[in-house]
């Protein structure tokens, strides 16, 4: 696997970051934009995935990076969740439910198998590594 430098270039992110910029988008384009506590809830959560990778990420170290990957894993099931709130209020159809839901259910499964891979490494990170 090739260094990564910047958590921007992590596919895991970036997925995160279109599944964000497509919930934003519901939430101006719908009448979800009238329903406040679900609006923020849900552009919360998915913004939540992006952000614990990054963060995770620029911690520096592997142990670190896994428990904020395993918290962004956690609010992309919150986020699917919170979709189906979103369909059951009428606020989107059945068939765009079912695309969110299985792109949130790839981008969980693709943070799981980046978690695992970490899993085998004995690279604690670079903070640990004497200056």
């Amino acid at each position: 696997m090739a260094t990564i430098k910047r958590f921007e270039d992590l596919e895991i992110w970036l997925e995160a970051r279109r599944l964000s910029n497509e919930i934003i988008l519901i939430s101006k384009n719908t009448d979800l934009n009238r329903d406040f506590k679900l609006k923020e809830q849900i552009k919360g959560s998915s913004g939540s995935v992006m952000d614990n990778i990054a963060e995770g990420f620029e911690r520096n170290g592997n142990a670190e990076f896994r428990q904020f990957l395993s918290i962004a894993k956690g609010s992309a099931g919150e986020s699917r969740s919170q979709l189906y709130r979103v369909f059951d209020n009428e606020y989107i159809t059945q068939e765009r439910l079912t695309v969110l839901v299985s792109e949130y259910e790839k981008l969980s499964i693709k943070i799981h198998n980046f978690i695992t891979y970490l899993n085998k490494k004995d690279f604690k990170g670079t903070k640990f590594i004497d200056s």
